[in-house]
């Protein structure tokens, strides 16, 4: 079976307990440790090297560490101590103490899956995510060894135009957060559900002409699809389409347009992931996830100095007085692909989706599909901003496919919907 090498933690300390038997450089170990970096080097119990290794001395044996930061960056960031299963790696990373999971794929999944979303969806779901997940992180260990780069794009005087790579991990496979799949160990809840969905796809994955899908997801398409060209790369997948998320797929509206975008966004058309239903979303979503509930539609409001402050501290450019939020490019979702910000001393375009969410906002704005009103509050001007959906809404919506699941859909029918044209087989 293949092994996965996951990035947890990264800190000039890193604390751990080994719940068992381990064996480090021979020796066995057990308890509460820590590892710190003294000058380049790591220290351990009074021994320097380059990289300390954990391993179980039998399959059932755990190791928690603490302090584990999740959410990194987005409005849910916290801390938590957590469990898992596997080897336990630490390298010099940065001057820093850096700690990895090394365990088995399909392990690996389990807490994929039970870490994206709550445990307790319904089995057709997991099986769903089950096969995404997995493809996604076949499609990306396949690209690591084309690309490297973190971060892409280009940067005029008048344009700063980046999209994010999942490659940048250059001294282990991905990452544990949210930048690669939301890996936390045995922390989350593993009902019989989640094995029985890993147990039941076991080495499927999503293929298209032979080669294995980048089965991109994100949490709630708020009605429409999208396509990969407008979040990374100018290219496109067949099997990533945009669409309307209903089930016969009517024919989505002219989002591109200023007009169709507003009239979208500023109403609530009908969509698998238009429901807010307590007992779907507490099926599909963890805790942290359900601090808010506005998934499908939200709004923001910042004050004229909010906003200008803000957008000067995410993008390190003085715009002075921030004037006008002026759309340039919407992919076919309504997503704005190009924002132009007009300021008193600056103005600059910006794209793709993701950087315009990174600029508006002290995290994340929730997604880049948004139209903004200029008004004006007891004297004071503001910037509203109407949008819908949650992340970038290319590929799987988990709320969407969670509510298919829940209507009786099965889990090929869940893929058939969201990639199209994509089929079911083992991968090499």
């Amino acid at each position: 079976m293949r092994t996965v090498d996951v990035g947890i933690l990264i800190a000039p300390q890193v604390e751990f307990e080994l719940l068992g038997e381990f064996r480090c450089n021979g020796q066995l170990v057990t308890a509460k440790n820590a590892v710190s970096i003294e000058g380049n080097r790591l220290l351990f119990n009074g021994v320097e090297s380059d990289e300390f290794s954990f391993v179980p001395a039998a399959d059932e044996y755990r190791f928690v560490l603490y302090d584990v930061l999740i959410g990194v960056n987005f409005h849910w960031q916290r801390r938590e101590n957590q469990t898992f299963k596997g080897e336990l790696r630490f390298i010099v990373e940065n001057g820093q103490v850096r700690a990895i999971n090394r365990l088995f794929i399909e392990d690996y999944l389990v807490s994929v899956i039970s870490s994206e979303m709550s445990a307790t969806s319904s089995l057709e779901f997991l099986k769903a995510h089950t096969v995404i997940s997995r493809s996604w992180l076949y499609a990306q260990l396949h690209r690591k060894e084309r690309v490297q780069a973190a971060v892409l794009g280009h940067e005029t005087p008048d344009e700063v135009v980046r999209w994010y790579a999942r490659e940048d991990h250059a001294l282990f496979d991905l990452c544990a957060d949210d930048h690669c799949q939301r890996y936390q160990g045995l922390t989350r809840a593993i009902n019989p559900n989640v094995q029985a969905a890993v147990k039941a796809t076991e080495n499927l994955v999503l293929k298209y002409d032979g080669e294995v899908c980048d089965a991109r997801f994100s949490k709630c398409c708020g009605g429409a699809t999208e396509r990969f060209s407008a979040c990374w790369e100018d290219v496109d997948y067949e099997y990533l389409q945009a669409f309307r998320d209903t089930p016969h797929k009517e024919p989505l509206p002219l989002l591109e347009t200023e007009e169709g975008a507003r009239a979208w966004i500023e109403s609530t058309p009908d969509a698998f992931c238009s429901s807010v239903a307590p007992e779907v979303l507490s099926q599909v979503l963890n805790n942290y996830d359900r601090e808010t509930n506005d998934f499908y539609r939200w709004q923001v409001e910042y004050s004229q100095e909010e906003l200008s402050r803000l957008v000067a501290e995410r993008s390190g450019i003085d715009f002075g007085l921030i004037e006008e939020l002026q759309p340039v490019e919407r992919g076919a979702s309504g997503r704005l692909v190009k924002l132009r910000i007009v300021g008193s001393r600056a103005v600059r375009v910006v794209g793709k989706e993701l950087e315009i969410r990174r600029w508006l906002s002290p995290t994340h704005l929730y997604s880049s599909a948004f139209v903004v009103d200029k008004i004006e509050r007891q004297g004071t001007i503001c910037f509203l901003f109407k949008g819908a959906g949650w992340g970038h809404g290319v590929g799987l919506c988990q709320i969407g496919a969670a509510v298919m699941g829940e209507r009786g859909c099965s889990y090929e029918d869940i893929l058939r919907h969201y990639y199209p044209g994509a089929v079911l087989a083992p991968v090499d």
